[in-house]
Parts: C-alpha cells; structure tokens; sequence
C-alpha cells in the first residue's frame, strides 16, 4: 500500500492528476503526506476514500489491511472482501472520469472495470524485474519438475545469469503439488496480467538492467520502471511518517536520538516488515543472536496481535540496555537506515525493504521467508553481491510460523563477521554506488523519469483507449 500511494506521488510531480482510492481507515494513514503535496507543492494529487466490506464478509471492523490477517481463512475472506469492492470503485472511476485506473497485482477485476469504462488499467507489481522473470520462468518451464528431493538444486531457465534453486524456496502455489486456497487468487491475477495495458514496476534500470531487457524482449510485456518511489519523500515529516500511526513521531524521535550516539556504520537495523509472523521460539533466538553478537543493533519487533504484548525472552531489554533498542511495532524505516550509524540491515527481503535498503546504501543481512523474497536473496547475494545469507533454506506461508529454526550461535555469528569483515566494505562500496544511481534515476533525464514520461505521454496519445 504504501509503494502504491508513493506511485501516485511519484506520478503526480510530472503534472499528471492523480487520485488515490483508499478504504476509511487507510486513507487516514496518508491524508497528511498527501495535504503537504497539495499545498505546498502544487501537486494535483487527492484522497477518495471508499467503505471496506469487512463486517459484510465476516472481518473484525477494524481488518482493512493485510497486516491484521494472521490465518488462511481471513486471508480468503480479505480476498472476498475485495471483489466486493468492484461496483462502488467503478462509480467513483465513473464520477471522476478516470483516463487510467492503476491497481495492484492482487486486484485481478479491475481489469474489468477498466474495460467496462474503456480506459486502460496498468498493474502495479510490489516486485523487481527479477524475481518476476525467475517466476514466470518456472511457471513456464516446471524445472522442478522430476527433481529427486526438495533441497536438490536445479538451474532456472532462460535467464542472463545462472540461478540455482531448490523446490523447498519456492511457493507452493507455483509447484501446485499440495493443496492452497489462495493459489486460485494468484492464478486469476496472472491471467488478467496478459490482457492488462501495461506493467509498471518499482525499481530502476540501473539495478537490475538484464531483467529490465529480458522482460521486455522475451516476456514481451509492454512494462515501465518508475522507481525507487520511496524517493519522492523529500520531507524529513515524510519520511518519518510514511504511514501516520499514532506512535510514529514519538518513535521516530526516540530512534534519532539513540542512533546519534553511536558510531558510524556500527549498528545492524534489523526488521521482518509488516507481514512476516515469527515464532515465539525463533524471537528467543533472534535475541540471544543479537545480544551474543556484542554488535549494537536496533530492533523492530511485530506485536502480537493474539497475545498482546511482545515476545521477548523476560531481562532481555534491561540486558541489551545501551547495547540495543526495542521499537515495538511500526519503525521509521527510511530515516532508520538513512542514518549513518546504521551499517547492516537484517532483513527478510521483501522487495520495499530491499529498494529502501539500497538506495540508503546499507549492505544487507537476507533472511527471507516467504513470497518472492528468496528470489530476491539471489539478487541481493549473488548478483549485486551487496549483502550475505543468514542460511534460510525453505519457503514458508506468512501465516506459518512452525518453520525451521534458524540458531542464536548462527545468528551471532553471521551479524559479528558482518560487521567486522573486509568484504562488509566491499558490499558497502557497491551499494553505495547503486545508492548513487537510484537517486539519478528518478532526477530529471534519469532511466525511471524518463520511463514515467514515455508512459504519460503514450496514455495522452491513446486517452480514448
């Protein structure tokens, strides 16, 4: 959601109106980035807000986002509850006399609402180029196919680089050989992917320049890149407050504070994103991995929703005193790695986190978990070789959290040799370089500047599409 709003932001600085459709509770998150846009920057930018059908498909009444589903069931009623939002999204399309609808991947029948109003709709993909041609590589050629075992490896197909995988990194609903419920909802949004307009992905050419070609020439997609989009907060307000929680200055403020005491380059940041559940065991580990390390870090961790409070092992906090700090939910991410104490990211590799990571220049520690973002680990590791694995061997559902330990000694020692070995410079060179080139991108003549002014023009020139 945010990557999305962001987009629109992005867009709306190249003198295009942009309207964004948000639920109730969502739009509140946002309202203030996108008043400052207004009327500070004359952007032609607004908020609709629509009524999520949660009570109707039997969500609590304050589940409007991903972040608060935590089984299979409400995930398949979450779905429920966006297809129900098709009618009222096509009258406001209708009342605003849309020229382009914009929608997420996930949001297979917007294509047809696009249709019915005759304008195009463009998918926004949350991935890079990347991790979406390694996945319609095996969607289309089944390497895994008479594969002898899940940790056997096997090559991907048709890609510029060698890549080795194994069955047990990818997800279920791309081998298909145990039941998901929520592979039909993957399989529906693929389908409308084919008869869209038009892909836009958040990333720059510059990062991964052979997936851009590939795409392009042998996906044969008509495809923009306009990222990184998380570079349009210029604003420190922005940037702390990306989504505006309540808790957002105070922690954003307590976060500064500390980090301006330490060394540069000295703490590891360390956050698995707004999705990933982890397990009760797996935290212990995590924090005794951490304290074990002897390296300052700074920690975001998910409440837990079920028990309501933190899972952390009993002293901890008041061992790690100094050491460490706790952010307990939503942290400051931009501004935390922008900060120049920060010299490692441990991260689970969703493709925002990593975007986020790269252009602050911050080498990176990968644990993925699930989605793309063992793909992503390869890109991170073996491509750009701007960060090293934690050892995470399979995938996972986000909503298992019985998968296989990852120990405090692993943990300790993979962040100390992070933090003191020579090659942690090599990697922080580098990222430092694409950092560069991230920011390029979006100026003006940059790769993706250019690439959403070839996408306006084309929708200025095809408006009666």
């Amino acid at each position: 959601m945010i990557p999305l709003v962001e987009t629109a932001r992005q867009i709306s600085r190249h003198k295009a109106k942009a309207t964004i459709l948000l639920t109730n509770l969502n739009a509140a998150q946002f309202s203030s980035s996108i008043e400052r846009d207004k009327h500070h920057h004359g952007l032609d930018i607004n908020i609709r807000e629509i009524k999520f059908p949660n009570v109707q498909v039997g969500l609590p009444e304050d589940c409007e986002s991903l972040s608060s589903i935590t089984t299979t069931e409400l995930a398949l009623k979450f779905d429920k509850a966006l297809s129900l939002l098709q009618e009222p999204v096509l009258e406001l399309l209708k009342q605003d006399k849309a020229d382009c609808i914009v929608s997420d991947f996930f949001l297979p029948w917007t294509t047809q609402v696009a249709e019915k109003l005759g304008i195009p709709r463009l998918i926004f993909q949350a991935a890079g180029f990347f991790p979406l041609c390694v996945y319609h590589s095996l969607i289309t050629h089944k390497p895994f196919i008479g594969v002898h075992s899940d940790s056997e490896t096997f090559t991907v197909p048709e890609l510029p680089h060698v890549i080795k995988m194994s069955k047990r990194q990818i997800p279920d609903f791309v081998t298909q050989e145990s039941e998901n419920p929520t592979s039909e909802i993957f399989v529906n949004a693929a389908k409308t992917e084919e008869t869209s307009y038009g892909v836009i992905v958040n990333s720059f050419k510059e990062l991964e320049p052979d997936y851009v070609d590939h795409y392009r020439t042998k996906i044969c997609r008509k495809v923009w890149h306009i990222g990184p989009v998380s570079l349009c907060n210029k604003e420190t307000k922005d940037k702390a407050q990306r989504a505006e929680l309540p808790t957002m200055a105070l922690a954003a403020e307590n976060c500064l504070n500390w980090l301006d005491a330490q060394e540069p380059n000295s703490v590891v940041y360390v956050s698995f994103g707004t999705l990933c559940l982890i397990s009760d065991t797996q935290l212990r580990e995590i924090a005794m991995g951490l304290e074990s390390s002897q390296q300052k870090f700074i920690w975001a961790v998910k409440y837990d929703e079920h028990n309501k409070g933190f899972r952390l092992p009993q002293g901890f906090e008041e061992r790690i005193e100094g050491k460490g700090l706790i952010i307990n939910g939503w942290a400051p991410q931009l501004m935390i790695l922008e900060h120049e104490s920060v010299g490692g990211f441990l991260t689970h590799c969703g493709w925002n986190s990593l975007l986020e990571g790269i252009t602050a220049a911050v080498p990176m520690i990968t644990w993925p978990i699930s989605s793309e973002q063992f793909d992503n680990e390869k890109l991170v590791t073996e491509i750009l070789k701007i960060g090293v694995g934690i050892g995470v061997q399979g995938w996972s559902k986000r909503t298992d959290v019985n998968r296989a330990l990852i120990g405090s000694e692993n943990i300790a020692k993979v962040v100390k040799n992070f933090m003191i070995d020579e090659e942690a410079m090599e990697m922080r060179n580098r990222v430092s370089c694409l950092s560069d080139e991230a920011k390029k991108a979006v100026e003006v003549g940059g790769s993706s500047y250019s690439d959403i002014e070839a996408l306006l023009e084309e929708l200025r020139l095809n408006c009666n599409y």
